[in-house]
């Protein structure tokens, strides 16, 4: 996630990424398989209060937020659905390599997803401060 205006702290762990949205909620951000073993075709996104659990998840495949990937490789004439695949033990790209502009399409698909909960968080905290001032 980057330099991220809604998820801060973040720690990595093996192929997920953990993060504050504020107050109690974290985002527990991972690569997902979708039914072929060591296919990583999406990521899995999920809002979490640290005292209540799993409030949300979503699944974002990388061909729902680029579409088939048109490639040179002779053997995909109609195109790729993006996927990171591991062999031997090596996690990579497999054919379509997205470049920055993919990259970033996918963290503003994500921050987008999380805004929603950052909103929820805000308003919490101005409700919080408007009852603890009395007006």
């Amino acid at each position: 996630m980057g330099d991220s205006a809604i998820l801060k702290d973040q720690k990595y762990v093996g192929r997920m990424c953990y993060g504050t949205i504020g107050g109690d909620l974290r985002a527990r951000v991972e690569f997902v398989t979708l039914g072929v073993s060591d296919h990583y075709a999406g990521i899995k996104a999920s809002v979490i209060n640290r005292k209540e659990g799993v409030v949300d998840s979503i699944l974002l495949q990388f061909s729902d937020i680029w579409g088939k990937q048109k490639v040179s490789n002779p053997n995909f004439k109609e195109g790729v659905n993006p996927h990171i695949w591991t062999d031997s033990g090596k996690s990579d790209w497999y054919v379509f390599r997205p470049g920055a502009a993919e990259y970033q399409k996918v963290a503003d698909t994500l921050e987008n997803y999380m805004s929603v909960f950052q909103d929820m968080v805000m308003a919490q905290a101005e409700q919080d401060c408007t009852i603890q001032m009395g007006t």
